[in-house]
């Protein structure tokens, strides 16, 4: 009989932050995510998501954080987060995603799955915690920090342990931006081949958008459909995740995991609702603005719980698991790509 993981919950006695208590710290969060969106316009292929990561990353690292606003932190990391996920759904069409032709989604499948059972088993062996390579599994296969976030709740993980997987999505997909295109580009790859390969390949949807748009409009336009097209696997892991939690894992001090998260249906409503044509396109566009606004708030507060000691704290381990699930999608995405060039 295989013995089990347990996992240790926060102390019942966490109340969450009244609504004033929240209000600096969330309108904070948003002032920033605000001041992102207004900087990006000015820069070309550069990200407001990107930009409030690396913002609040430096503002923690640099000067500390007046602790009325961590209430505030706290909720925009999880409640506009989790609202911003939601909103993304109404972003992606299942006739688009199809439209990339069986190869392309073969591709997603293979880079989103073999990345993601592949850095459990390399976690395992390290002997890292389950949260902690769970936390890394998610975030380097599907979408970054927000794959982070959504499995947080799932897996009960600690602070320091998300801390440490974002700084690491952080660390690792910048470091993609400019060498993902480049990698492309030495294997004589079309423009649009080098998008599906970014998409594939590249952590954060921030981070796919500035790589992309540093090679051109059709390969911008490939890497976002192709990357979406891994968003979309998020309900369907953190789900299984969930299941796997409930089932394999006991624990302790409090309720199991939810098997569906409430964030991950309404992900999959509005998917749904894109799909079948009901929303106006002046709907639309505010949802995407409402979005944009909401997840480069969440990223600016996720960025501020990135401790670069942290990660020092946490050992080379960590750190080596990242940058090994970096190498596997990379490798999976180029074998892919070029094996399933994009029509």
């Amino acid at each position: 009989m295989q013995p089990t993981d347990q996992i240790q919950t926060p102390s019942p006695s966490s109340a969450p932050p009244s609504l004033r208590t929240a209000l600096p710290g969330v309108a904070v969060c948003l002032l920033a995510g605000a001041l992102c969106m207004l900087i990006s316009q000015f820069f070309d292929g550069v990200s407001a998501l990107l930009l409030a990561i690396v913002l609040g990353a430096l503002w923690r690292n640099i000067d500390p954080v007046h602790a009325a606003l961590e209430p505030g932190i706290a909720v925009s990391g999880k409640k506009l987060l989790r609202l911003g996920i939601v909103l993304l759904g109404l972003q992606l069409s299942l006739g688009t995603i199809l439209g990339l032709g069986p190869g392309v989604l073969l591709v997603v499948f293979l880079s989103v799955g073999v990345t993601f059972f592949a850095t459990l088993w390399m976690g395992s062996r390290m002997g890292l915690d389950l949260p902690q390579r769970m936390l890394i599994a998610a975030g380097f296969s599907i979408c970054g920090a927000a794959a982070v976030a959504g499995a947080e709740n799932v897996v009960r993980a600690k602070q320091n342990q998300v801390a440490t997987a974002v700084g690491l999505v952080v660390l690792f997909g910048t470091l993609m931006i400019p060498a993902i295109p480049a990698l492309g580009a030495l294997l004589g790859m079309d423009e649009r081949s080098i998008g599906m390969l970014v998409g594939a390949s590249t952590h954060e949807v921030a981070q796919v958008v500035a790589a992309g748009g540093s090679v051109g409009a059709a390969a911008l336009e490939v890497a976002v459909t192709v990357k979406l097209a891994r968003v979309v696997l998020l309900a369907p892991v953190i789900a299984g995740v969930g299941m796997f939690m409930r089932r394999r894992h006991a624990v302790s001090g409090g309720k199991n995991p939810p098997l569906v998260p409430l964030f991950v249906l309404g992900f999959i409503a509005a998917m749904l609702l894109r799909t079948i044509g009901t929303v106006p396109a002046w709907a639309l566009d505010g949802a995407q603005l409402l979005q944009t606004l909401m997840l480069s708030a969440a990223m600016f507060a996720l960025g501020l719980g990135v401790h670069l000691r942290s990660i020092v704290k946490s050992g080379g381990k960590s750190l080596l698991l990242g940058l090994l699930a970096t190498v596997v999608i990379t490798v999976v995405s180029i074998l892919g790509t070029l094996v399933f060039p994009p029509q």
